[in-house]
């Protein structure tokens, strides 16, 4: 059971409450056709509490999904009635409808997925193809892991369950050798216990990517965790990570997938991505929620893009790294209001651990030492971030940055500056022209950031007035 309250951007809206309670809604189904009577009452008695809060915080649009447990339960249309009297109006999704859902959620989360999407839930197992921006098929298979069992037999009966699946809904072929993209908590509490077994310097899980390889290890530490998973996951997880891992395992064994990506995206923003017009899905989620992000915290205004534009001709990027510039770039004046000492970590922790999607981890350690750079920390303190970076991509980062602060204290964070003076690269040297009369723009500060980003691009640094 889960209630999460959005607000902020039409593309990609900010959770501002998420409450997750675990009601078991779906143990013990299979034996006996119904809703367990325990599980039944703690999830009513949490729709009245999320009932309650909706109502306080003014909530103006609520949707209430059922998912498998009360699809399959033979008294599920029972308990939906119970949900209506508590004053919610509840759709029971369908199994097709399920599995497309979640795999608009991973599209929503990561725009270039290509490959099959599976959702785990306690009840049920979604499976459905992604890619070129659009879903196809889908099948849902009683695989829960409260359903399922790790044992031997309930083994041997999921891959049954699992093979005739993919067989006749033709999803195997289509999803050999593309990526697998893991949805749901109990698969994020696997990618969490691989986090900790590799020292992996980043906690974010979402487009956090797992070679297939690793799934046998992965199984072998869920089945016996290390007693300091239960300090980083609940222990309902834990208790499930057996199941989700044996389940992953056959996945992987059927699909062959060329690569296991975390979303953290599913059903919910799925259900959200749906209601969208075709020209609000085609803007960049990372892009629209740096903008939200900084705009709300920019001393004059926000000016990204056109610090973006004013950097831009000395660097020839790639259109994913141009995109990465402009999202530094969006979030270059964040951490105004930090004491000078702390502002580099303001940035850093803004781009390694902000709540931002359509970004991979690698691409988080690139903005992230841009804005290190632009805050005047040449590099980031945690050496292991910059492995999963290539040397030349941290070394532009860098060159943003540079950039990016020359830009910020010429123009005081003021964007009436940037557009009356601009930055070229020009016979050997970066050339800055300011307007005559306006010389004084240039003082020593300035000087010694031009200086700085000269040194670093190899060129001289030239002052032209006009």
């Amino acid at each position: 059971m889960r209630l999460v309250v959005y607000a902020g951007s039409e593309r990609i809206p900010t959770p501002i409450f998420n409450e997750k309670v675990l009601a078991g809604l779906g143990t013990r189904i299979e034996q006996t056709g119904r809703l367990a009577e325990d599980a039944r009452e703690k999830a009513l008695d949490t729709l009245k509490r999320f009932k309650l809060l909706v109502g306080h915080m003014k909530v103006r649009r609520t949707h209430v999904m059922a998912t498998a447990a009360i699809r399959d339960a033979a008294d599920g249309a029972d308990f939906v009635r119970e949900i209506d009297r508590i004053g919610f109006e509840c759709e029971v999704l369908g199994a097709e409808d399920e599995a497309q859902l979640a795999g608009m959620g991973v599209l929503s989360g990561i725009p270039h997925a290509d490959g099959l999407a599976g959702d785990l839930g306690g009840g049920s197992l979604e499976l459905v193809e992604v890619g070129d921006g659009a879903v196809r098929g889908g099948v849902s298979l009683p695989l829960g892991v409260l359903r399922a069992e790790a044992g031997s037999s309930g083994e041997k009966a999921a891959r049954k369950a699992l093979k005739a699946a993919l067989k006749t809904s033709g999803l195997r072929e289509h999803g050999r050798g593309r990526s697998f993209y893991m949805v749901g908590g109990s698969w994020r509490a696997l990618a969490r216990i691989d986090m900790l077994t590799r020292d992996y310097p980043l906690p974010v899980t979402h487009e956090y990517s797992l070679a297939p390889k690793r799934i046998a290890e992965l199984r072998r530490n869920a089945t016996s965790p290390d007693a300091a998973l239960a300090k980083i996951i609940a222990p309902a997880r834990l208790a499930t990570a057996p199941v989700a891992a044996m389940l992953l395992e056959l996945l992987v064994e059927e699909i062959e997938p060329a690569e296991l990506v975390v979303s953290t995206f599913g059903i919910r923003e799925g259900l959200l991505y749906s209601k969208l017009k075709p020209a609000v899905r085609r803007l960049d989620p990372l892009l629209e929620e740096a903008r939200e992000s900084g705009g709300g915290e920019h001393r004059f205004g926000q000016h990204g893009d056109l610090l973006d534009e004013w950097i831009g001709d000395l660097f020839e990027d790639a259109p994913e790294m141009q995109r990465l510039r402009l999202a530094a770039c969006l979030l270059a004046d964040v951490a105004w209001q930090a004491s000078p000492t702390f502002r580099a970590d303001r940035g850093i922790e803004m781009a390694l651990h902000g709540n931002w999607v359509a970004v991979s981890p690698t691409e988080r350690v690139i903005i992230a030492q841009a804005l290190s750079s632009s805050f005047g920390r040449d590099r980031l303190s945690d050496g292991r971030l910059l492995e999963l970076c290539h040397e030349d991509d941290v070394l532009r980062a860098h060159e943003w940055g540079l950039a990016m602060r020359l830009g910020q204290r010429l123009s005081g964070g003021v964007s009436s500056v940037l557009k009356r003076t601009a930055l070229r690269p020009t016979n050997g040297a970066i050339e800055l022209n300011v307007r005559r009369g306006e010389e004084a723009l240039v003082g020593e500060a300035v000087e010694r950031r031009l200086v700085r980003l000269s040194e670093a691009l190899g060129r001289e640094p030239t002052v032209v007035s006009a």
